[in-house]
């Protein structure tokens, strides 16, 4: 086998699927593909979380580039082998059936031909060129094609870029409302917080107003009380007693008795009932939650007015 289609059989082996071009620094990823170490370095970049081949799309939890040297040594060799081949004398290239030079190529069949092959009936219809020219222009059509996808590529990576740097702005956007939402709900925890206490104890006032009240009059509800009981038992005493010392001085005992049993009215507490009923109004909670509220939208610089 010549040397040009030995090196032409390890083409593919060689060639980097990214740059399309000879492997430079060979390195091999999780999945066993091939690399240029700048080509899979650039094609990942620092934002990605996963690492995708570019070949079969497989994904690896980390980055892990492994030296292919042997494939480096194989590169080499091929390098080696196309200079060969193309400093190899054209004569050596001949034809299988009439053993004659290839200096044409058959555009319909796509294939180098010798002279005899021109006029043979299978080419003589087909546009013919020699291999040169044919040579040439599919080489500067491969190139204009290489620079296209090059372009593309570039491309490619610079949106790639501009969205990892939009997604980065996004990101630090929503940390900062993150830590905005964190702040305020802290401090509305305090206000409420403050808040509760301080309705409490307003209301732990008009406990401690009630049960001072409750114990007045249950003092002065137990002498009366104290009183009666006295003033019962000398009454019961008293009808036991024989009808000359029971008339001993009954007017006086019954007088006291009259004294004694005036009925006092249902206790109230208007001024009390009043200051529990006008709490809610003058304790509004939600009132003051919305004016927390208007401060938090207005410091933020929101219009307070749009918040309900």
């Amino acid at each position: 086998m010549a040397a040009g289609d030995l090196a032409g059989s390890f083409q593919d082996e060689v060639t980097c699927s990214v740059c399309l071009e000879y492997f430079t620094d060979p390195v091999t990823i999780e999945c066993g593909h091939n690399f240029c170490r700048a080509c899979i370095s650039q094609c990942w970049g620092e934002p990605e979380p996963n690492f995708s081949c570019p070949q079969c799309r497989e994904t690896a939890p980390q980055r892990n580039l492994r030296p292919n040297r042997q494939l480096g040594n194989v590169v080499e060799l091929v390098k080696r082998l196309r200079l060969q081949a193309v400093t190899e004398p054209e004569g050596q290239r001949v034809c299988e059936r009439h053993q004659e030079a290839l200096k044409l190529f058959c555009e319909e069949d796509q294939t180098p031909i010798c002279l005899v092959c021109d006029r043979s009936r299978a080419h003589r219809a087909h546009t013919v060129v020699p291999i040169e020219e044919a040579a040439q222009e599919y080489r500067e059509e491969i190139l204009s094609r290489l620079q296209r996808l090059r372009e593309e590529r570039e491309e490619l990576l610079g949106l790639k870029s501009d969205w990892a740097k939009e997604s980065e702005r996004l990101l630090r956007q929503t940390e900062v409302e993150r830590q905005l939402v964190v702040f305020e709900c802290e401090r509305l925890r305090q206000f409420l917080a403050e808040q509760e206490r301080l309705l409490l104890a307003r209301l732990g006032e008009l406990d401690e107003e009630i049960g001072r009240r409750r114990e007045e009059n249950a003092t002065c509800l137990c002498k009366e009380i104290s009183q009666l009981s006295t003033l019962i038992t000398e009454l019961e005493e008293k009808c036991q007693q024989p009808v000359l010392e029971l008339l001993q001085g009954v007017r006086s005992t019954m007088s006291r008795d009259e004294k004694a049993t005036s009925l006092r009215p249902a206790p109230k507490s208007p001024e009390l009932e009043k200051r529990i009923r006008d709490f809610p109004r003058e304790n509004n909670l939600q009132q003051a939650v919305t004016g927390f509220l208007e401060v938090l939208a207005a410091e933020r610089g929101e219009n307070p007015g749009s918040l309900f």
